[in-house]
Protein backbone atom coordinates (compact mmCIF):
# COMPACT_ATOMS: atom_id res chain seq x y z
CA UNK A 1 0.00 0.00 0.00
CA UNK A 2 1.30 3.43 -0.94
CA UNK A 3 -0.27 6.48 0.76
CA UNK A 4 -1.25 9.47 -0.83
CA UNK A 5 -1.97 11.34 2.41
CA UNK A 6 -3.45 10.11 5.71
CA UNK A 7 -6.14 11.88 7.78
CA UNK A 8 -8.11 11.77 11.16
CA UNK A 9 -12.07 11.86 10.77
CA UNK A 10 -13.40 14.00 14.24
CA UNK A 11 -17.03 13.16 14.40
CA UNK A 12 -18.94 16.31 16.45
CA UNK A 13 -22.06 16.87 18.04
CA UNK A 14 -21.91 20.84 17.65
CA UNK A 15 -20.53 21.38 14.62
CA UNK A 16 -20.53 25.30 14.06
CA UNK A 17 -18.62 25.56 17.68
CA UNK A 18 -16.42 22.81 16.78
CA UNK A 19 -15.34 23.94 13.40
CA UNK A 20 -14.94 27.51 14.95
CA UNK A 21 -12.74 25.78 18.06
CA UNK A 22 -10.66 24.25 15.30
CA UNK A 23 -10.11 26.77 12.37
CA UNK A 24 -10.41 30.49 14.45
CA UNK A 25 -8.51 29.49 18.63
CA UNK A 26 -6.55 26.97 16.58
CA UNK A 27 -5.91 28.30 13.78
CA UNK A 28 -5.83 25.06 11.69
CA UNK A 29 -6.36 26.60 8.29
CA UNK A 30 -9.55 25.54 6.41
CA UNK A 31 -9.37 23.35 2.63
CA UNK A 32 -12.95 22.81 2.07
CA UNK A 33 -16.54 23.84 4.43
CA UNK A 34 -19.69 22.21 3.75
CA UNK A 35 -22.64 22.25 6.09
CA UNK A 36 -22.02 19.40 7.79
CA UNK A 37 -18.58 18.06 6.94
CA UNK A 38 -15.29 20.50 6.87
CA UNK A 39 -11.49 19.68 6.14
CA UNK A 40 -9.18 21.22 7.67
CA UNK A 41 -5.35 21.27 7.19
CA UNK A 42 -3.32 19.44 9.65
CA UNK A 43 0.34 18.97 9.27
CA UNK A 44 0.84 16.86 6.06
CA UNK A 45 -2.36 14.91 6.60
CA UNK A 46 -5.80 15.91 7.18
CA UNK A 47 -8.42 16.95 9.90
CA UNK A 48 -12.25 16.08 9.08
CA UNK A 49 -14.62 18.13 11.10
CA UNK A 50 -18.04 16.17 10.72
CA UNK A 51 -21.45 16.05 12.07
CA UNK A 52 -22.43 12.70 14.17
CA UNK A 53 -20.65 12.65 17.38
CA UNK A 54 -21.42 13.01 20.95
CA UNK A 55 -20.49 16.41 23.02
CA UNK A 56 -19.41 15.87 26.62
CA UNK A 57 -19.58 18.80 29.01
CA UNK A 58 -15.74 17.89 30.56
CA UNK A 59 -12.93 16.19 29.06
CA UNK A 60 -13.92 12.70 28.19
CA UNK A 61 -12.63 9.92 29.61
CA UNK A 62 -10.55 7.30 27.58
CA UNK A 63 -14.15 5.25 27.35
CA UNK A 64 -15.49 7.88 25.62
CA UNK A 65 -12.42 8.75 23.38
CA UNK A 66 -9.53 6.42 23.28
CA UNK A 67 -7.94 8.80 20.72
CA UNK A 68 -5.85 12.25 21.68
CA UNK A 69 -4.93 14.65 18.62
CA UNK A 70 -1.74 15.30 19.24
CA UNK A 71 0.22 18.87 17.50
CA UNK A 72 4.29 18.71 17.67
CA UNK A 73 5.04 22.16 17.19
CA UNK A 74 8.37 24.06 16.34
CA UNK A 75 8.29 26.59 19.01
CA UNK A 76 6.34 25.21 22.04
CA UNK A 77 6.40 28.70 24.13
CA UNK A 78 5.41 30.67 21.10
CA UNK A 79 2.40 28.45 20.65
CA UNK A 80 1.08 28.36 24.12
CA UNK A 81 1.19 31.96 24.31
CA UNK A 82 -0.16 32.55 21.22
CA UNK A 83 -2.97 29.87 21.80
CA UNK A 84 -3.84 31.89 25.52
CA UNK A 85 -3.79 35.07 23.47
CA UNK A 86 -6.52 34.05 21.30
CA UNK A 87 -8.63 32.39 24.57
CA UNK A 88 -7.65 28.98 24.98
CA UNK A 89 -7.23 27.63 28.00
CA UNK A 90 -3.93 25.29 27.81
CA UNK A 91 -2.30 23.07 30.81
CA UNK A 92 1.08 22.91 30.36
CA UNK A 93 2.53 19.30 31.82
CA UNK A 94 6.41 18.82 32.48
CA UNK A 95 7.39 15.02 32.78
CA UNK A 96 11.28 13.95 31.84
CA UNK A 97 10.57 13.53 28.59
CA UNK A 98 9.05 16.64 27.54
CA UNK A 99 6.58 18.98 27.62
CA UNK A 100 2.71 19.19 26.45
CA UNK A 101 0.23 21.62 26.63
CA UNK A 102 -3.56 19.76 26.99
CA UNK A 103 -6.49 21.66 25.84
CA UNK A 104 -9.69 20.38 25.40
CA UNK A 105 -11.96 21.35 22.79
CA UNK A 106 -15.91 22.17 23.54
CA UNK A 107 -16.86 18.66 22.83
CA UNK A 108 -14.41 17.51 25.34
CA UNK A 109 -11.79 15.91 23.08
CA UNK A 110 -8.04 16.20 24.44
CA UNK A 111 -5.36 17.60 22.14
CA UNK A 112 -2.16 17.88 23.02
CA UNK A 113 0.50 20.11 22.22
CA UNK A 114 3.97 18.69 21.96
CA UNK A 115 7.25 20.82 22.38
Amino acid sequence: MELRETGIILFVEHYQEALAFYTQKLGLPLRKKGESLSILEFGSSYLMIEKGGVASSGEKTRAQNPTVLRLNVHDFEHTIEELRERGVNVEVLQFEWGKIGVIIDPEGNRIEIKD
